[in-house]
């Protein structure tokens, strides 16, 4: 085992160390600082740069403006498809609002056609009815004219007998039927 040991330490790698410059004071520099490199450091800036630029102008701000476009495309696409909607919908309300309109016309007309109708019949039912009560005020008037002359000539009857029943009992003999006739018919014109 001890063998082992030995072997596998052996087998192990050795940790390897770089060295860093160091200034004078015993720190590390940063290596971006180091007045040596900046010659290199200054070539793969513009090397970079230069890289960088190129893609970005050929090949990402083409997409971005391409893909800019198309949405401002898109939007006044939309824009446009909302105002003719927009538009429709108002002419959609409007075509509404009219047969609502000519509706209410149409419901005025024909209550107003109903009512008529109704007011005709009714002043037609009230003329047959006034009618018809002027025929029967005049049956009645004539049947209570007949009626008072029959009863008037009753009472002239009646008046001869109460006189000549009156005059005979105050008087105690028959009264004249002419005399008591006559002034029946005296008292009966004042």
């Amino acid at each position: 085992m001890a063998a082992m040991n030995g072997n596998s330490m052996a087998a192990q790698p050795k940790a390897t160390t770089s060295e860093v410059g160091h200034d004078e004071g015993g720190h590390q520099a940063f290596p971006p600082f180091e007045t040596a490199t900046f010659p290199s450091q200054l070539l793969w800036l513009a090397i970079t740069f230069g890289g960088l630029y190129y893609v970005m102008s050929k090949i990402a701000l083409p997409k971005v403006g391409e893909v800019i476009a198309t949405r401002k495309a898109r939007i006044a696409r939309d824009l446009d498809d909302a105002a003719d909607m927009q538009k429709k919908a108002d002419e959609a309300a409007a075509a509404h609002e009219k047969v609502l309109a000519d509706a209410r016309l149409r419901a005025q007309a024909l209550a107003q056609e109903q009512r008529d109708k109704l007011t005709a019949e009714a002043d037609a039912r009230r003329k047959g009815v006034e009618a018809d009560l002027a025929a029967k005020l005049a049956a009645a008037e004539q049947q209570i004219g007949t009626s008072r002359s029959q009863a008037m000539r009753n009472v002239e009857g009646i008046a001869r007998d109460a006189a000549s029943a009156i005059y005979e009992r105050i008087l105690g003999r028959p009264a004249n039927p002419d005399a008591i006739a006559s002034a029946v018919v005296a008292a009966k014109s004042t």
